[in-house]
């Protein structure tokens, strides 16, 4: 199996060269180059996740990954529990959230992990990512004191929540955490940039553990098959997803390609809304980035869209019949977040969103599946004050809620952040 970019096609490589290289030329996404689906679903569904997960994703990679070594890193990666729990008559909620960093991220960054360390034992590289709130604690935990790696997450200032920020803002050691006196689109530029300066490349062997690096994108696909497995054989539900970079509906659409049955697929978005008035107009028309209540879907430029077109373009899935996408506003997910309260279910303000994208739009006779892609605890603050009452922290949390925040802050100055990079000072 080889991986090409999709900005330039004549670039093509193994998996292991994609995830050590992260973005390809010209700041370019590395994507499947043939997408095969599976011939038997209904014995993949019988099987436990672990291994279910280890042939999809030997599936996607080929032989140029040993199917051993494969094995390990899965079982080292998804060693915690994905949970469907029903909600409400026909509606279903997929928590991906029993992870170390409590939030969905941790199935793609811990399975990087375990690869970067098979596929680069012998080399000193640098992980660079950008994050709008739950990747920075996912990629911080999955390599903390991995030896021979080093982590910067950027971050834009002020527009994370403060348990999210306490996650991976209290680790020191190798990792070192940015905050960005802008939004999360300048964050994920300074890492554009980064790649494509050879120097800062080849110096710190650079790594980025956004969704942008294939790994991460991948492993996500897997929970998508579990959510299946987890319903009665036959049914083919409606997914909605939360969506800010869209690597997470992205996945999805590599589930159905591979054969799982998907009757569509919802992208949920805030009022950073480029997609949907893109699928609604066929004009990509970016605004500039606003703050609301689903501070980790802030995104006006998703990276991982050109990965959905992808699929649509060389892998023939009908893009149109099977992807829709709503904007959900704050007032409306305040009021998602307090319906699903008295229904028995606490949700985070993202999972909410996509609660209410799903029913919102759910047919007579149609089983739903929204993704919870965070613990509630983590927003903390948002419930508390949509709900008017304490919400208890997990003990993940509590052990982070007192320790001071190790970043250093700077605008978003690619000169003053290479320099930072290339002399990185002592922060206390």
């Amino acid at each position: 199996m080889q991986f090409i970019n999709i900005s330039h096609p004549e670039q093509s490589v193994s998996f292991p060269q994609a995830v050590v290289t992260g973005l390809g030329k010209g700041q370019g996404l590395f994507f499947p180059e043939h997408i095969t689906p599976f011939e038997n679903i209904p014995a993949m569904l019988d099987m436990d996740f672990v291994s279910r997960s280890a042939i999809i994703l030997q599936r996607l990679v080929g032989k140029a990954m040993n199917e051993e070594v494969l094995r390990t890193c899965v079982e080292e990666a998804f060693n915690f529990p994905v949970e469907l729990t029903s909600v409400s008559e026909g509606v279903h909620a997929l928590e991906l959230f029993h992870g170390p960093s409590l939030a969905f991220k941790d199935f793609g960054a811990r399975f990087m992990a375990q690869c970067l360390a098979s596929f680069s034992a012998d080399q000193r590289t640098t992980i660079l990512t950008a994050t709008s709130g739950d990747t920075g604690a996912a990629v911080a935990l999955a390599f903390y004191g991995q030896p021979g790696i080093d982590v910067v997450v950027l971050y834009p200032e002020g527009k994370v929540t403060p348990l999210q920020e306490k996650l991976f803002c209290t680790l020191g050691g190798n990792i070192r955490t940015i905050a960005i006196e802008d939004d999360f689109d300048a964050c994920q530029q300074l890492v554009k940039q980064s790649f494509d300066d050879p120097q800062l490349v080849e110096k710190l062997g650079l790594n980025s553990a956004n969704s942008i690096n294939v790994a991460r994108l991948l492993a996500q696909v897997c929970y998508y098959f579990e959510a299946v497995a987890r319903l009665p054989r036959g049914v083919e539900p409606v997914f909605s997803v939360p969506s800010g970079n869209f690597g997470n509906v992205t996945a999805g659409l590599v589930a159905h390609a591979l054969g799982l049955p998907v009757k569509r697929m919802i992208a949920a978005t805030n009022r950073n809304d480029t997609v949907p008035r893109f699928l609604a107009s066929g004009k990509w028309e970016p605004r500039p980035t606003v703050a609301t209540l689903t501070n980790a879907m802030d995104i006006s430029l998703p990276n991982n869209f050109p990965r959905v077109l992808e699929l649509g373009e060389r892998h023939g899935l009908p893009l149109q019949q099977l992807l829709t996408s709503f904007s959900i506003g704050d007032a409306e997910t305040r009021d998602a977040v307090r319906s699903l309260d008295e229904m028995g279910y606490l949700a985070d303000p993202h999972s909410a969103l996509a609660w209410k994208a799903l029913t919102d739009s759910m047919n007579e006779n149609e089983t739903g599946v929204f993704l919870c892609t965070a613990h509630p605890a983590k927003f903390r603050e948002t419930l508390e004050d949509v709900l008017k009452r304490p919400v208890t922290l997990p003990k993940e949390l509590q052990r982070v809620a007192e320790k001071d925040v190790l970043s250093t802050v700077m605008p978003a100055d690619f000169g003053m952040f290479r320099r930072r990079l290339l002399n990185p000072v002592t922060e206390n």
